[in-house]
């Protein structure tokens, strides 16, 4: 696993938006910025088959439109499967249409296959699992975290959301719980520090390692906490 991009929506600390690596093939959410964020740590963007997007907002999915003309432009010929919450086709088409208009309606030498999430329900993805879990941010659509089990390794991600008790459920019994630490004290639709330190222990995760993190947070002291950082593999 690689943080891709550990950053908030506006780069705090100089960081790349969300997106994380399962190996060379796998992404879960694709920031506006992570098309270059690849680049930097020398990963190929048209090796990514599968990409999980927990909810609508640019900095977790406004990369998706440069991915895909990236592979557009490079002669990309293997398909691309983006599993997100409802709304992502509508969602996906739209922003291509602003960025790049007409880029939605081209023919190209591979497909798009965009399918959506059900809370709870897994998608079987060849030995990949991704499971779903309804939790609270503002989007526009349903947000998830999800968790993400091969045959012998497992992780969850929270994506943005205020506590929810299907954070325990996501993280239960993985090997790596990536977790947003957004801000020190308590703040609408995202997870803050002093709420999480409450519920730490509840915690079966192997290992938990916050990311998304405000400035406020990055200059925090943050204790024994594990904080990602952009590169960091796992």
């Amino acid at each position: 696993m690689t943080v891709v991009g550990s950053g908030d929506a506006f780069g705090s600390g100089g960081r790349f938006q969300t997106c994380i690596a399962i190996g060379t093939q796998t992404l879960v959410d694709c920031g506006a910025t992570s098309l270059t964020a690849l680049r930097q740590q020398s990963m190929d963007p048209n090796e990514i088959r599968t990409i999980v997007i927990t909810h609508l907002h640019g900095d977790h999915f406004g990369g998706l439109p440069f991915l895909i003309l990236d592979g557009q432009f490079r002669r990309r010929t293997e398909d691309l499967t983006v599993v997100g919450p409802p709304g992502t086709q509508a969602r996906l088409t739209a922003a291509m249409e602003t960025l790049y208009p007409g880029s939605s309606e081209v023919r190209r030498r591979f497909d798009v296959h965009v399918l959506e999430h059900a809370d709870r329900r897994p998608q079987q993805l060849g030995d990949l699992t991704v499971t779903p879990y309804e939790v609270r941010h503002a989007s526009g659509a349903p947000a998830y975290a999800v968790r993400l089990q091969t045959p012998d390794r497992s992780i969850a991600y929270s994506g943005d959301t205020e506590w929810t008790d299907a954070l325990l459920e996501a993280a239960d019994d993985v090997d790596l719980f990536l977790c947003e630490g957004y801000s020190p004290t308590p703040i609408r639709w995202h997870l803050d520090l002093t709420t999480l330190s409450q519920q730490r222990d509840r915690f079966t995760s192997r290992q938990l390692v916050l990311t998304h993190l405000s400035p406020t947070a990055l200059a925090a002291d943050l204790g024994d906490w594990a904080v990602a950082y952009d590169g960091l593999r796992l």
